[in-house]
């Protein structure tokens, strides 16, 4: 006769330490967001100034990215600029994964009429086409950054919302979820202790994802001219200004696309780091 055995014990969470790919896109994402803060601080002229008597220079000493259509440095520019592509969209991100992890998971916790009003209202949201909805918007209030940054926050509500209250029902149906409302605890509480400490890490995941995709949206709006207005300039309006430049081959066209590729390079293998964490978790 064998003797009783205990149940198996949860195993043992492991330190993970992070990956090349994480590392190196951390890194990136750090890089540009010291450069959104500090970047004005250490850019070596203003962003409009104009300090070269030619237009549309190679890399020099004097200009290590060149300098742009009217003679402007351009990494002065790029510099300046971050404060634009990165801080709006991130803006808009922390709006659009804000409002949808709320919605979300009120949708999922307190279910029957408040998730149908919810969700049929996101579903009209998502009717409309995100690039025809912000073109209307920017044309009929202005491309202001309050409301390219309330713009593209709306745009992405609906798919945070949908990723959101997707974990949150599956929460809402464990056995711990049952428990603590069996014992007293009211929605919120479950909400609080129950439901958010246990989608935070793939709602991150998600945020990161947003973040890409405004910084796409927000520079696919500037080349189209209806995105942050002159004397200021993100990096989409940089390379739209320069294309004079692109069968030269000047770094004026090519550097603002070099930085948009490696913050979006950079957020992705962020990304990739923690939805990989994540499943290795989960299994």
């Amino acid at each position: 006769m064998t003797p009783a055995t205990e149940p198996d014990a949860p195993p043992a969470r492991r330190l993970r330490l992070p990956g090349p790919a994480a590392l190196l896109g951390l890194a990136i994402t750090l890089f540009w967001v010291a450069m959104t803060l500090a970047g004005p601080l250490i850019a070596p002229h203003d962003a409009g100034a104009i300090v070269d008597e030619d237009v549309l220079s190679p890399i020099s000493a004097a200009f290590p990215l060149g300098s742009d259509y009217l003679g402007r440095d351009m990494l002065s520019r790029i510099l300046w600029g971050a404060r634009y592509t990165v801080g709006v969209a991130l803006a808009a991100a922390v709006i659009a994964s804000g409002s949808g992890l709320l919605l979300g998971m009120s949708a999922a916790a307190w279910g029957g009429w408040l998730d149908n009003v919810i969700s049929r209202s996101i579903d009209t949201l998502v009717a409309i086409p995100s690039k025809m909805f912000a073109l209307v918007v920017v044309a009929a209030f202005g491309s202001s950054v309050p409301v390219l940054v309330l713009t593209a926050g709306i745009i992405y509500i609906p798919g945070a919302f949908r990723i959101a209250r997707s974990l949150a029902v599956g929460v809402n149906a464990l056995d711990f979820v049952r428990v603590a409302r069996a014992r007293g605890e009211g929605t919120f509480f479950v909400v609080r202790e129950e439901i958010l400490p246990n989608i935070i890490g793939p709602v991150l995941a998600d945020f990161g994802l947003r973040f890409v995709f405004i910084v796409l949206l927000l520079s696919g709006l500037s080349f189209l001219g209806l995105g942050v207005q002159p004397p200021n300039a993100d990096w989409g309006s940089l390379v739209r200004e320069n294309l004079t430049g692109l069968y030269e081959g000047a770094p004026a066209v090519l550097m603002p696309a070099l930085a948009i590729a490696t913050l979006t390079i950079g957020v992705n293998l962020l990304i990739d780091s923690i939805s990989g964490s994540q499943a290795s978790e989960a299994g």
